[in-house]
C-alpha cells in the first residue's frame, strides 16, 4: 500500500513539478524527460546488474515491438499532459485520467471482443453523457482529456500484451531508449534555434530538468513494487488517487476555475466511476467465493 500510494501520489503532484520547469515548453520538457530517464535507468540497471534482461527484451521481437509502440503512445501522453499543465488546463488533464478506466473497458469491447456486464455498460453510457455535457461546458470537445485517456488506455493495453515478460525498469528503459534519438534531435534543434532553456536559466533550472528522469522513473518503480503485491481490485481503487490530487492541485495551487457546468460534468464522470468500481468489487467478491467453493 505504501508503494501504491507513493506511485499515484507522486503522479498526482506532477503538475507542480512541471510548472517549476517553465518557461520551458512541452516539447523541451518531454525531450529532457526521455533523455534523463534513460540515463537514470542505465544507472539502476548497472547497479542491479540487469543488462541481461535488457538484452533478452531487445532480442525478442514480440517484446521489443510492443514496447516500441508503447513508447510512442506514452510520449503522446506526456506531450499532451505537459502542454495541458503549462497552458492552464490541468483540470482537463485530470479529467483524462478519470475517464481512463472507462476507456479501458471500452477497449476491451472493441479490441478484445469482451462482453460487458450490465453495470459496466451503464458506467460507459454515463461516461459518454459526461463527455457530451463537458463538450457543451467547454464549448468544444475536451480533446486534451480524450487524448490523455485514449493514449494511456492504449498504452496499458499494449503493455498488457507483453505481460510479465519484462519488469518495470526494463520496460521503461526500452521504451525511452527507442525515443531517445528523437528526443536528442529535438533538444539540438531547439538549442540551434535559441529556444532551449536547459543551460540558459541557471544551475537550478538545469538540475530541475535533469531530475525529470528521476521524477519519471521512481513512481513507475513504486507502481511495479505495489502491483506485484496487491490485488488488482486494490490497484484499481488506488488509480483514482492521481487524478484526484491533480484536480485538487489545479484548483488550490494553480488557481484554475471550475464553473457550475464543469462541476456537473465532473460529477457525472465520478458517478460513472462509482458504478464501475461497485461492479468490479461485486464481481471480485463473487469470483472469490467461487474459487473458495471450488477449493
Amino acid at each position: 500500500m505504501f508503494f501504491g500510494f507513493g506511485a499515484y501520489g507522486l503522479w498526482g503532484l506532477l503538475p507542480l513539478f512541471f510548472v517549476l520547469l517553465m518557461p520551458a515548453g512541452s516539447v523541451e520538457i518531454v525531450a529532457n524527460r526521455i533523455v534523463w530517464s534513460v540515463v537514470f535507468c542505465v544507472l539502476i540497471i548497472t547497479v542491479t546488474r540487469g543488462w541481461n534482461k535488457i538484452g533478452t527484451a531487445v532480442r525478442n521481437a514480440r517484446v521489443l515491438g510492443p514496447l516500441a509502440i508503447a513508447g510512442v503512445l506514452i510520449v503522446v501522453n506526456w506531450l499532451t499532459y505537459v502542454f495541458a499543465v503549462t497552458h492552464g488546463n490541468a483540470i482537463e488533464a485530470s479529467l483524462g485520467y478519470f475517464i481512463n478506466p472507462l476507456v479501458s473497458v471500452l477497449l476491451g469491447v472493441i479490441v478484445l471482443k469482451e462482453k460487458l456486464r450490465p453495470l459496466q455498460w451503464a458506467a460507459v453510457g454515463v461516461g459518454f453523457v459526461a463527455v457530451v455535457v463537458l463538450t457543451i461546458s467547454y464549448g468544444k470537445l475536451p480533446w486534451i482529456a480524450l487524448v490523455l485517456a485514449f493514449s494511456f488506455g492504449l498504452y496499458g493495453f499494449v503493455k498488457n500484451r507483453v505481460g510479465g515478460r519484462v519488469d518495470a525498469i526494463t520496460s521503461l528503459s526500452v521504451e525511452t531508449a527507442v525515443l531517445t534519438p528523437f528526443a536528442i534531435a529535438a533538444m539540438v534543434v531547439m538549442a540551434v534555434l535559441g529556444q532551449a532553456t536547459l543551460t540558459g536559466l541557471g544551475a537550478g533550472h538545469f538540475w530541475l530538468m535533469v531530475s525529470s528522469g528521476i521524477v519519471t522513473a521512481v513512481p513507475l518503480l513504486f507502481f511495479g513494487a505495489s502491483a506485484r503485491r496487491l490485488p488488482m481490485t486494490t490497484i484499481g481503487l488506488l488509480q483514482y488517487v492521481a487524478p484526484l490530487l491533480q484536480f485538487v492541485v489545479a484548483i488550490v495551487f494553480l488557481g484554475e476555475h471550475m464553473g457550475l457546468d464543469r462541476w456537473i460534468g465532473f460529477g457525472i464522470v465520478w458517478l460513472a466511476l462509482v458504478i464501475l468500481t461497485a461492479d468490479s468489487l461485486v464481481h471480485y467478491r463473487h469470483a472469490s467465493r467461487l474459487r473458495r467453493a471450488a477449493a
